[in-house]
């Protein structure tokens, strides 16, 4: 249900000066602060066709490490779905690690429902001459050759790269290992004007000394790789962006239903050294 694309566009969620590393620099990648961010979920809006009565949870978000070391996400997003016959609980977990300068991405996620274990995802990709190489080795062992790709960091880094240029609307290709890990998808990005907050700008109080900074209003819409003319997006996302990669104030549209998921709480660690 969930797409961990989004902690790169969170998520999260790439094309700077410098020496270039899978279309990023290392130097430039040091804008990104390691944090860790919980979100609080609600359903804003849900079709009779979903079968959802009602629904809420929590997502939280953890991003480490530096341009030099590599960097490793830690996700997970919990939500207890009422579809007024039953509640169920659906539990995703997703660990990656990064690394910019080799161009390499690996990828586990575990997909729970009532805490039973309904599918685990497991693999690594790297860039290559022709495009990108992914190494499945669950559910299946099988190797995946895709177009040429951004990685999540990779795809964070481009949307903060071309909101400073004053770009406001681009698509990137991405490979984030979701779903079953073998497919690539296209994003459409459309970045507004760089903003200041005000006093009651949505879930600001928990942003910490974020609160007094600027953001782009954001929205990030995905699609199928083999998209035919005016195809619909698989989900849609909307969020407030900082310069340094925090984001708040999200917005989930899947289609069917719509989920909001405001800063509950913000904590930023320690940015360690490149030597």
């Amino acid at each position: 249900m969930f797409r961990s694309g989004f902690a790169s566009a969170i998520l999260a969620w790439a094309c700077f000066s410098g020496v270039t590393v899978g279309g990023a620099s290392a130097a430039s990648a040091n804008i990104l602060v390691p944090h860790r961010a919980v979100y609080d979920l609600e359903l804003k809006d849900a079709s009779e066709r979903s079968g959802i009565s009602g629904m809420y949870g929590r997502m939280v978000y953890e991003f480490n490490g530096s341009a030099c070391e590599g960097y490793t996400v830690s996700f997970r997003f919990v939500t207890k779905v009422d579809t007024g016959e039953e509640v169920r609980l659906t539990d995703q977990q997703t660990t990656t690690y990064e690394d910019l300068k080799n161009g390499n991405f690996r990828f586990l996620t575990r997909s729970f429902t009532d805490e039973k274990l309904d599918k685990e995802v497991r693999g690594s990709a790297h860039e290559a001459e022709q495009g990108v190489k992914v190494d499945l080795t669950s559910p299946d062992k099988r190797q995946v050759d895709l177009a040429q790709s951004l990685f999540p960091t990779e795809h964070m880094l481009e949307v903060i790269d071309r909101a400073k240029k004053g770009d406001t609307l681009f698509e990137s290709r991405i490979f984030d290992g979701s779903d079953s890990g073998d497919k690539a998808l296209i994003t459409t990005t459309m970045v507004g004007k760089q903003r200041n907050p005000v006093a009651d700008d949505g879930d600001a109080g928990k942003a910490g000394a974020m609160a007094s900074k600027p953001y782009w209003p954001v929205t990030i819409s995905y699609f199928n790789d083999d998209m035919t003319g005016d195809a619909l997006p698989i989900y849609r996302m909307e969020f407030k962006l900082y310069e340094n990669g925090i984001t708040r104030d999200l917005t989930m549209d899947y289609g069917d239903f719509v989920l909001t998921g405001k800063l509950a709480d913000l904590e930023v660690f320690k940015q360690g050294d490149c030597k």
